[in-house]
């Protein structure tokens, strides 16, 4: 499982390869049309992953890493327990990443403030059990780094 959460990981946006530069970097609202573009991307990598037979279960992982717990996630609108746990794993991970990373339309969050947010999204966008798990020891890290740099 963990082999398989770290290669889906590595290779979940593998399907951007299709949208335009110009959307992925742009720091404007996106349009109507960019906002399908980028949303077709989970589909177009479990297209890609799929030929491939040693791929096919990372592919699923892959087409499914934008659902939702709660149903309202693309692109098949499946919830809660019916999307793949190395899924639920990989959406919560890359929701933090992209939070406390800066984008060419906003700054990055604290780690606090995406700790936060993940939380409060626990049983709405994120399997609330690994969000709440994901929260614990993300702060439990932070607050090791804290005591680290104050002892340096």
């Amino acid at each position: 499982q963990i082999d398989k959460v770290r290669t889906a990981a590595l290779m979940h946006d593998i399907g951007k390869i299709i949208v335009p530069d110009g959307v992925l970097d742009s720091p404007d609202h996106l349009s109507e049309d960019e906002w399908e573009d980028i949303q077709k991307h989970p589909e177009t990598g479990y297209r890609i992953l799929n030929c491939a037979p040693e791929m096919k279960e990372i592919s699923e992982i892959i087409l499914q890493h934008h659902e939702r717990w709660d149903g309202k996630g693309y692109p098949k609108g499946i919830a809660g327990r019916e999307i793949d746990v190395c899924a639920r794993i990989i959406a919560i991970a890359d929701t933090y990443d992209a939070m406390t990373s800066a984008r060419p339309y906003r700054n990055a969050m604290d780690a606090d403030v995406a700790l936060k947010e993940i939380q409060e999204n626990a049983g709405i966008q994120f399997d609330p059990d690994m969000a709440r798990e994901f929260v614990r020891m993300c702060s439990w890290d932070l607050c090791l780094n804290k005591v680290n740099r104050q002892r340096s």
